[in-house]
């Protein structure tokens, strides 16, 4: 199931640097990506756990059949082998941040 981690009023407005931070600190390697309005990814999975975030825009997940709107601040982790797609709602563009799960050197077993 897709569960989304939403931005609180209470942090003040959303921004990259403070959310990009959240996720470093959980362990993540993370990348900044814009995608234009009608940006489609179908169906598909990844080898590693991530977590999609945005920024600005708005974002339609599909994880494992459960359909989540991500908006600003907005993040859901995708656990490795879990089908998903996803895709950009709307006329705006949406500035991602793609955060990959940091694995330890020698045994490549990830930090909890």
């Amino acid at each position: 199931m897709a569960e989304v981690v939403r931005w609180s009023a209470q942090d003040g407005p959303v921004r990259e640097s403070e959310l990009r931070a959240r996720l470093e600190q959980r362990g993540y390697v993370v990348s900044r990506y814009v995608y234009p309005p009608g940006t489609v990814f179908s169906d598909h999975t990844h080898a590693v756990d991530k977590i999609d975030a945005v920024v600005s825009g708005t974002f339609r997940l599909v994880l494992e059949g459960t359909a989540v709107l991500l908006g600003p601040g907005d993040w859901v982790a995708v656990p490795r082998g879990a089908r998903h797609s996803a895709e950009v709602v709307g006329n705006e563009p949406v500035v991602s941040l793609d955060a990959v799960r940091r694995v330890r050197q020698g045994r490549g077993a990830a930090p909890a």
